[in-house]
């Protein structure tokens, strides 16, 4: 891991830059003089829009989870950002494109072309970033992984034994394997599911929840489209990170 940029947010917060080979990447922890011993980690899962686009949005997160004690960190996922273009994801996500203005139903063949080769290429980055991560001093765990690509959160819970936590967003598709996953899953989970989102099949989302194999799940369901989650939600999973980060 390359450290290549450090600044002090007006909260206190310090957010370096990083790069881990060609995976860009930022860590945010909080101010060092409100912290007395390694801190736990959440990993800051996000849609494949590249880090500069999520970059509000994923910052925000990390700051009010410094201001409850823990550090944050994203990666850039593969084919996003300023990494190679990934010509099968963009056939994947033109694919998608074309039947969502067409009208058209979102069949499994095109779920499984623009997710699962997503799945398999992200999960060992972030696992070696976590790697990276938890060698720092400042950082101690445990972690906890929220939001993101639903599938990418399950694979995780299922194969990174160092993840003790999820809060996931049923706001993406999911393809039919990854139920078959998600029984796998046993570590607590909190899942918002924003009722009325426009691109999310809400019964694929239920199904997938029930599948989950967790003694300890909790599902907030909030009406609203995608970009609808309320202020509280947020709130409701600070608290659930806590519970279980602390």
């Amino acid at each position: 891991m390359h450290f290549t940029s450090e600044q002090r947010l007006d909260d206190g917060v310090i957010e370096r830059e990083f790069t881990l080979g060609e995976i860009p990447g930022i860590l945010w922890t909080p101010e060092a003089a409100s912290v007395s011993a390694p801190v736990p980690l959440i990993l800051l899962g996000h849609p494949p829009l590249g880090l500069r686009t999520m970059y509000p949005r994923l910052a925000g997160r990390a700051r009010h989870a410094a201001a409850d004690g823990f550090a944050a960190a994203a990666i850039e996922l593969p084919g996003s950002g300023d990494r190679p273009r990934w010509a099968a994801a963009e056939q994947a996500r033109a694919d998608l494109r074309r039947v969502m203005e067409a009208g058209e139903p979102v069949g499994d063949e095109i779920i499984d072309a623009l997710i699962l080769p997503l799945v398999e290429k992200s999960v060992p980055e972030w696992q070696a970033a976590l790697d990276a991560l938890l060698s720092l001093p400042e950082i101690g765990g445990p972690v906890g992984y929220s939001g993101g690509v639903i599938s990418i959160g399950v694979r995780l819970a299922v194969v990174e034994p160092r993840i003790v936590a999820a809060g996931l967003f049923a706001g993406s598709f999911v393809p039919r394997a990854m139920f078959e996953e998600a029984r796998q899953v046993t570590i607590p989970l909190h899942v918002l599911l924003q009722w009325d989102d426009e691109g999310n099949d809400r019964q694929a989302a239920l199904d997938l929840f029930d599948a989950f194999g967790s003694k300890e799940k909790s599902l907030h369901a909030n009406m609203g489209g995608h970009t609808g989650v309320p202020q509280f939600a947020g709130d409701a999973a600070a608290q659930f990170f806590t519970r279980h980060l602390k």
